[in-house]
């Protein structure tokens, strides 16, 4: 009730669409396909073992502020709260919220294509291709913004869809709030807003002379503030650090060169694609037009990210809105034969995601598919590595600190090493760990790790080799391709405040 009487309130902002309401959810299908994912994750949930970069949110966490290098500060404000389940070293914690999140972007896209006009065989057909995506099953492999961000895309997509069909100032600051908290998730979210704003200004025009999506966006970057203000007292080192990660994607040609086929393979699977060629088929009739803005997400999301020289699966949950436009159209046409082959695809798409992106094959076979995908192997071996330092390290005197080329390796130590009797400072250069500062004082011998010879010579008189970072069995992951060897530092060049600047490195 308390709807119908803000839209006679609001009386500019009533539409055809609100009279006939959303179409109903087909709450218990969704729901099964959305639990057959969430067991296929829960069977391997930490088979292998920690991604690197979930060592550094759970670290970031631990050191709470507004905003880190790389991410505001939500992600892991969460991932420290998820580990401190106790479970194998707060690691289920983690990967559960990550299956969680995931679990939300699947039952989200059923809500957008009930939005969209899209009744039970829709909402099915949506919900299993986001189950079945390779970008969605790969991002909740682990923990981290990746997952917790395509979650607040697809939450704001379906809170716009529903503010625009019910037209209160209440439908759009719920959407305002999502927003904000997206921001502070990650950043991406801007580039979502961005495309939010352009779609209203071309094929929704009217209400954008209601107030409710200007208090949204008043909304959303009032929660953002915080992180903007720690960003503008640490010298934008965020920006410094988004241009980094651009020139190491190879910018802007590198984008339409490499991440942007990627990221048509990676969003839909070779199999899925014409689900998207329906959906911006639908999007774009006439029949749709109230629905174009998404459209426009979708083609501002793309390209954004590529002229900005930004990661593949940086817009990929935009895609999720051709994703229900394509489910929409498929029910719409239907036929015995695509009744068949619409959930034979989908299967097969998802088969292939989890044999090539979860850690559901032994190790070895993994290995030899690395190509592929190399996250899988890229949580195999820390242990490994913790207790390879830790040998390396039993004999040195315990006030020898141990500093690291990078913020995984720094994490491992940190969370994984004291159950190896790894008890010592840990520091780096890497990104957040540089604004943290150095440790106190001059050391005249330090433990290094991952850090060459000619990387330690502006640093240490003396370098002495004691070891390789090593996998049994011939296995490969990142840090053994990138190579981590074991350095003793002996004779520094100056006290850590004094070599400090020159260790800073962000990428």
């Amino acid at each position: 009730m308390s709807e119908i009487v803000e839209l006679k309130e609001e009386g500019p902002a009533q539409s055809p669409a609100v009279a006939a309401g959303r179409v109903p959810m087909a709450w218990r299908p969704v729901a099964a396909v959305t639990a057959v994912a969430v067991v296929v994750h829960a069977a391997v949930l930490t088979r292998y073992g920690w991604f690197g970069d979930e060592f550094y949110y759970v670290i970031c966490g631990r050191h709470p502020a507004w905003g880190y290098v790389d991410q505001p500060p939500l992600t892991p404000f969460l991932a420290r709260l998820a580990a401190a389940i106790p479970l194998d070293n707060g690691l289920v914690g983690l990967r559960a919220l990550a299956v969680a999140f995931q679990a939300g972007c699947i039952v989200l896209t059923a809500v957008l294509t009930a939005e969209l006009g899209g009744r039970r065989r829709a909402q099915l057909i949506a919900a299993g291709a986001i189950a079945a995506s390779p970008v969605f099953v790969g991002a909740s492999l682990l923990f981290g913004t990746t997952v917790t961000d395509q979650f607040f895309w697809v939450a704001v997509l379906v809170l716009a869809a529903r503010a625009l069909r019910i037209g209160t100032t209440r439908a759009w600051l719920l959407a305002g709030l999502v927003a904000g908290l997206g921001l502070e998730n990650k950043s991406t979210v801007a580039v979502l807003l961005l495309g939010l704003c352009v779609g209203l200004a071309l094929f929704r025009r009217p209400v954008l002379c209601t107030r409710g999506p200007w208090l949204a966006g008043v909304l959303a970057v009032l929660i953002e503030v915080p992180n903007l203000v720690w960003d503008a007292q640490n010298r934008w080192i965020n920006l410094s650090m988004t241009r980094s990660l651009a020139h190491k994607s190879g910018g802007p040609l590198g984008s339409l060169l490499v991440q942007l086929p990627e990221l048509v393979i990676a969003g839909a699977g070779i199999l899925l694609i014409a689900l998207w060629i329906l959906g911006i088929r639908r999007l774009n009739s006439a029949e749709q037009g109230a629905q174009r803005w998404i459209l426009a997400v979708v083609v501002v999301a793309v390209v954004v990210f590529t002229a900005s020289g930004g990661k593949a699966y940086y817009p990929a949950p935009a895609l999720a809105g051709l994703f229900a436009a394509g489910a929409v159209c498929v029910e719409r046409v239907d036929s015995p034969r695509g009744r068949r082959a619409w959930p034979a695809l989908i299967a097969i798409t998802a088969i292939m995601s989890v044999l090539t992106l979860l850690p559901v094959l032994p190790v070895q076979a993994a290995d030899k598919i690395r190509a592929l995908n190399p996250d899988v192997m890229d949580t195999y071996g820390w242990p490994q590595f913790v207790t390879e330092v830790a040998q390396a390290t039993k004999t040195l005197p315990p006030g020898v600190p141990i500093f690291t080329s990078d913020y995984e390796e720094a994490g491992a130590l940190t969370i994984l090493g004291p159950a190896d009797g790894v008890h010592r400072t840990i520091a780096s250069g890497h990104n957040t760990y540089w604004l943290w500062g150095p440790p106190p004082g001059s050391d005249a011998t330090v433990f290094t790790t991952g850090l060459t010879a000619a990387d330690l010579a502006p640093i240490c008189g003396k370098v002495t080799l004691l070891g390789q970072y090593t996998l049994p069995d011939g296995l490969r992951n990142d840090e053994l391709d990138r190579g981590i060897p074991f350095y003793l530092c002996q004779d520094p060049r100056g006290t850590w405040a004094q070599l400090w600047p020159g260790v800073k490195h962000l990428d």
